[in-house]
């Protein structure tokens, strides 16, 4: 239709100076990556496969060490036998934590997946809870900033290790900027200066110049499924952070004995982890400039976001919400129309595992359940909100947003 269109058209306009802002971020973040490339001399032998034991895997100790350089901190553990984020930051939990330890969430209820693994909900065997590790947490404020007087009194009691989820998760409330990430860990710090600071960076990669290890974390997670493995990289996660965080992490996630020493790459998937983070900068601006787009073109067809439009956001996901479930059903069947892969697909909500309730998800992707791939997903509560993320390039967003648009005009 000619109006959204038109609509198109007009954000463009209006988001020009957020996009003059994020094409510097995008620069700026691709000249650290570049550097790091550089400077560790990546060759073609780093990126071909190694099998079995993985032994002198050199391809798989530069990455380790590329990741080190670009998120500026001591010692990396990149692996494609990560099955997820939820992985990987649970990994980074058990790495810090001790049973009779006390983990302390400073951003409120962690996100749907986490919570087993805390042992919040559900019952399965092997969570914190198992292992005698409490667990307590901060609410945020109303306007969804850290409430700084809760930290510092959680803080009156001893806590080993403190987690900041950096992105929304299934909750109304945007991501949290670096200036404010650095202010939580400076309380902390204050408070107990030798309280392990782990950040869920998932979403969060690149969407700013600094990253919350810049300011303070000790080990930070995320997915490369996500913004890191920029579209490309086919599984994965990643932890960075001090040297003895990460060789402890290694050791829960492989063996103690094993660590960082053994691991194995098949096929080209070397090669794609290091072609996906040499992307990323690119990737996830582009993801960035679709969401504001799609923003302003919902508000024009009446919906509530978050974040709005207009404002800079900290991670890739755009929040939408509606105001019965019908329509939001349909908004997530017109990305599966336009995916590349799948688009013949009908979309229903099923019980999908690790939630608590049955969910929705368009993800037309060529990596299953890739999120830096223009994707969205719901959990069938109310509010209905559908979560939108990714997008690897602004000219399919646009093409999604001319689809979305026009089924939803024909349900208002």
């Amino acid at each position: 239709m000619n109006q959204i269109k038109q609509w198109i058209t007009e954000g463009e306009y209006e988001l020009l100076p957020i996009f003059a802002d994020l094409d510097q971020i995008a620069l700026t973040n691709q000249r650290k990556v570049l550097a790091a490339f550089r400077q560790l001399e990546v060759s073609d032998y780093h990126l071909q496969p190694a099998t079995g034991y993985g032994y002198g895997n050199i391809g798989r100790e530069t990455l380790d060490k590329l990741y080190a350089k670009v998120f500026h901190t001591e010692a990396a553990l990149v692996r494609g036998q990560f099955v997820s984020g939820t992985h990987a930051i649970g990994t980074a939990l058990f790495a810090a934590l001790r049973p009779g330890d006390r983990l302390l969430s400073v951003t409120g209820l962690p996100y749907d997946t986490m919570r087993q693994v805390i042992g919040i909900t559900g019952d399965a065997p092997g969570s914190l809870k198992d292992y005698a590790i409490e667990y307590r947490q901060v609410d945020l404020l109303e306007s969804g900033q850290i409430d700084e007087a809760a930290l510092r009194s959680a803080l009156k009691t001893p806590v080993k290790a403190v987690l900041i989820q950096r992105s929304r998760g299934y909750e109304w409330r945007s991501a949290l900027s670096i200036p404010e990430i650095k202010r939580a860990i400076e309380i902390i710090r204050e408070e107990q200066a030798e309280t392990v600071v782990i950040v869920d960076n998932c979403y969060g990669e690149f969407t700013e110049s600094l990253e919350p290890t810049d300011v303070g974390a000790d080990l930070m997670a995320g997915s490369l499924i996500k913004n890191p493995g920029g579209g490309i990289a086919p599984g994965g996660g990643y932890l960075v952070g001090k040297t003895q965080l990460i060789e402890a992490a290694a050791s829960r996630f492989a063996m103690p004995g094993i660590g960082l020493e053994m691991g194995s790459c098949f096929g080209d998937s070397q090669r794609l982890m290091y072609q996906g983070f040499f992307l990323a900068p690119h990737t996830v601006v582009q993801s960035l400039k679709g969401m504001h787009l799609l923003a302003y073109v919902m508000e024009k067809l009446g919906f509530i976001l978050s974040p709005h439009w207009s404002v800079r956001r900290n991670d890739i996901i755009q929040a939408i919400r509606f105001p019965e479930s019908t329509a939001l059903i349909e908004f997530c069947r017109a990305i599966q129309r336009v995916s590349p892969v799948d688009s013949h697909v009908i979309l229903e909500p099923w019980d999908m595992p690790g939630y608590a309730h049955p969910v929705i998800m368009a993800a037309g992707a060529f990596i299953q359940g890739s999120s830096i791939e223009l994707s969205a997903d719901a959990p069938m509560r109310e509010p209905y909100t559908v979560y939108v993320q990714g997008g690897l390039t602004l000219e399919h967003i646009k093409i999604a947003i001319e689809e979305i648009a026009e089924t939803l005009w024909k349900h208002l």
